[in-house]
């Protein structure tokens, strides 16, 4: 496994902590291979996630958004049936998946379909933050009178 040592970026920069934070949680959860997951833009300012939890039930799933993390959690209910395996190829085990969120990304919808979890986001900038068109007003010179000088 590889490993990236971001020290020397908290030498060399200042106010930038977060970010190298960031990084290192996101090479952190990327080693972590279950389950898989897409991330998706569908339009310019909305996205979906897709996780694949087969055999999960909707009540064994959590989605929580707390400070601008997604956190995807299952976790599978203890299995006391008296089943034998001759062989167990599928992943039972609980998961915890988290994502980072930017500024002003909302959860809009989460659905269950066919052992796909869907989380539909959408980037909502509040209206002082989106760009507005300013008109620019022209004042109209007082004519000259003839015989005055321009000031």
């Amino acid at each position: 496994m590889r490993t990236i040592d971001f020290s020397p970026l908290y030498r060399s920069v200042v106010g930038f902590d977060r970010l190298a934070s960031l990084l290192e949680t996101a090479s952190a959860d990327a080693a972590a291979g279950y389950p898989p997951y897409n991330i998706e833009r569908t339009d310019e300012n909305a996205y979906r996630v897709e996780i694949a939890v087969a055999g999960f039930r909707p009540e064994e799933l959590n989605i929580e958004v707390k400070e601008n993390l997604l956190t995807v959690q299952g976790r599978k209910t203890a299995n006391d049936d008296q089943r034998q395996f001759l062989h167990r190829g599928l992943a039972e085990r609980n998961f915890e998946r988290r994502f980072q969120l930017a500024d002003y990304v909302v959860v809009t919808e989460a659905k269950l379909a066919d052992g796909l979890l869907s989380i539909s986001l959408k980037r909502e900038l509040p209206e002082a933050l989106k760009p507005r068109r300013i008109e620019i007003s022209t004042v109209a010179q007082p004519e000259l009178i003839e015989g005055e000088k321009a000031a």
